[in-house]
């Protein structure tokens, strides 16, 4: 279960969105594309940018200030959870929406089913 300090923190990440998370969670607010997403989401020590939990996918939007290391760590641990994780810069989201967005639906559309892991108590 997440911590107080990281419940705070992605209170604090949902009310200072960059730029690019304000595009992409209006794409994926507003294009209907029929499963629910929750934006700045604690995952045990991680906050994900995006989550579905139904299709268990999460969108992760990369600027300058990411780490190589650390973010390989942290897909390394999210995928081992069951989650597939999608990776956009913030460039290719303010210069590309459409595409974006098509990645995402291409993702949303995939018929095999995700993989199926217990979620952590506290996020269902």
């Amino acid at each position: 279960m997440p911590s107080e300090t990281i419940r705070k923190n992605a209170i604090d990440l949902r009310r200072n969105q960059t730029e690019a998370e304000k595009v992409i969670w209006n794409l994926i607010r507003n294009q209907k594309l029929g499963f629910k997403f929750k934006r700045q989401q604690p995952i045990d020590r991680y906050i994900v940018d995006f989550i579905c939990f139904e299709k268990r996918i999460i969108i992760e939007i990369d600027g300058g200030q990411h780490n190589e290391q650390t973010d390989k760590n942290r897909t390394t641990y999210l995928e081992a959870q069951g989650f597939k994780i999608l990776r956009f810069w913030n460039s290719d989201i303010m210069k590309n929406k459409a595409g974006v967005l098509l990645s995402i639906q291409s993702v949303l559309s995939d018929p095999s089913p995700a993989l199926r892991r217990p979620l952590p108590q506290g996020e269902r």
